[in-house]
């Protein structure tokens, strides 16, 4: 009885993706969209914020790129792979969680090189894998610095600028796991959903200033992202969880992403069970904690 209620669950949801898709305007130019912009990606070395990049660059060749993240080494090679030069991109090594004090010199940095800064996409993250009663503290408080705090003291530090312009789009890439609690990722679950609340506050609070607010709400995807989880201890966790590795490929989140972005949406749902889940948390939470205790939290 409760699998043939959940499959018709999922039939009227699959129905209303699908009408849903025909009726919004998801067919928008993107390459007239991001024609000139700038667009900074942080997290741009691996997984969904390289494949970014990667679709940007081959679709819209007048885009210029700001690629952040901590390997720069990883981000040269990524720019020489697809033959980034001078006038399109910059490589600004960035740690989320030890240079709070540092973000306005990059912003500086940018805005010396490209006059302006159109859409800050936060891809940058890091998840965990252990039980609440085995998470040490200081793992607690390095996913809120990374995940949370050093998301949002970059995008406050890009704020005035967007102010001034009188436009801006930030884009944050949280998890399904913003919407609802998940085993084994308490804290990260928690720092997540804190950045639903402090970017759908932003949209709210600089609607009247022409900023937008994507929200991406990734559920499965194939990256390295269960492998450098946090385990209780602070250690990498270095395994690739099943769901994990089964995932979507984050090429066709990428794509679904920048659509997302050109479209200006509020929410954008990417990756292997992220809009079923969504959906049920919302008018069905009762349903999806039995869903969640009969499934492997890994």
């Amino acid at each position: 009885m409760f699998w043939a209620i959940l499959l018709q669950i999922c039939l009227y949801f699959a129905i209303v993706a699908l009408v849903a898709y025909w009726i919004l305007p998801s067919h928008v130019d993107v390459e007239k969209y991001f024609h000139n912009k700038v667009v900074w990606i942080t997290g741009a070395s691996s997984g969904i914020g390289r494949e970014l990049v990667k679709q940007l660059a081959r679709h819209s060749p007048t885009t210029r790129l700001v690629l952040s993240a901590r390997r720069e080494n990883e981000l040269h090679n990524l720019a020489r792979e697809l033959n980034l030069d001078f006038e399109h991109c910059l490589v600004l090594p960035l740690d989320l969680e030890l240079q709070y004090d540092c973000f306005k010199s990059k912003v500086d940095l940018v805005l010396e090189r490209f006059g302006q800064i159109d859409i800050l996409i936060n891809n940058a993250g890091i998840s965990q894998r252990s039980f609440i009663h085995e998470t040490g503290y200081n793992v607690d408080s390095r996913l809120m610095n990374i995940n949370y705090l050093g998301t949002i003291t970059l995008s406050k530090t890009i704020l005035q600028h967007f102010i001034e312009r009188q436009k801006g789009q930030f884009v944050v890439v949280t998890s399904a796991a913003g919407y609802m609690g998940s085993a084994l990722r308490s804290s990260y679950a928690a720092s997540k959903h804190a950045l639903h609340g402090f970017f759908d506050s932003l949209r709210l609070e600089h609607a009247h200033d022409n900023i937008d607010v994507t929200i991406v709400c990734p559920g499965f995807v194939r990256t390295s992202i269960s492998q450098n989880a946090f385990v209780g201890s602070g250690l990498p966790y270095g395994k690739m969880d099943p769901k994990t590795e089964k995932g979507t490929d984050p090429s066709k989140c990428a794509d679904d992403i920048i659509l997302g972005i050109a479209n200006r949406e509020h929410e954008v749902y990417v990756g292997y069970l992220a809009s079923p889940l969504i959906y049920l948390r919302r008018f069905f939470p009762r349903i999806l904690h039995f869903v969640l205790l009969r499934v492997k939290s890994t």
